[in-house]
């Protein structure tokens, strides 16, 4: 008979992300890992296979919790037609505070794309899923913004926006005025 589990998976999940998404995929070393979530290795290795079955939790948990709830005004049956300019804005205020995650280290999903984990068969999937979300997100936040817009337009819009979401996401953390910047850009693009 096993033992039982005396640790919540999800605190340690959410204790892992922050890690991985201070230091990446590749700059984490196990130690780490142990010292954040106050399991042994062991243990992290019996509820998540590896360091990389760790990672993917909190590439899950990062999906979840951080930018889907974002998401979430763009992608209700009913967008606002105020939505995605609120979503922009809410990133601006994330990425204009340096002591928030996304100011200091830059989207999660983005680092681990230019990063040697990047080249990972599955979490290049994951990445290209969430372009896709994001990008999805956009289209319906600019239909709902700029119904004076044919159906080309909206789509250059919407694309024209992810970019400079991307983009933001990914300079943060070395140039947030340039990020902030893009960020004002696009709303510029939207009115």
């Amino acid at each position: 008979m096993g033992r039982t589990r005396t640790f919540d998976e999800s605190d340690a999940t959410r204790s892992a992300l922050g890690v991985f998404w201070g230091q990446g995929f590749d700059g984490t070393a196990v130690p780490d890992l142990e010292e954040a979530t106050g399991l042994s290795r062991s243990s992290i290795y019996h509820a998540f296979g590896s360091k990389r079955g760790l990672f993917d939790a909190a590439v899950s948990a990062y999906l979840e919790q951080v930018v889907r709830p974002r998401l979430a005004p763009l992608r209700a049956d009913a967008v606002a037609s105020d939505a995605l300019a609120e979503y922009v804005r809410g990133l601006r205020r994330v990425m204009a505070e340096p002591t928030l995650p996304l100011a200091a280290h830059g989207c999660l999903l983005l680092n681990a794309a230019t990063a040697p984990v990047g080249t990972d068969a599955g979490l290049r999937e994951v990445i290209r899923d969430y372009r896709e979300e994001l990008a999805a997100a956009m289209q319906r936040g600019v239909e709902a913004a700029r119904p004076d817009l044919d159906a080309a337009s909206v789509a250059a819009l919407a694309t024209a926006c992810t970019a400079h979401i991307v983009a933001a996401m990914t300079l943060v953390r070395v140039d947030a005025d340039g990020a902030c910047e893009l960020l004002d850009n696009a709303l510029t693009l939207l009115s």
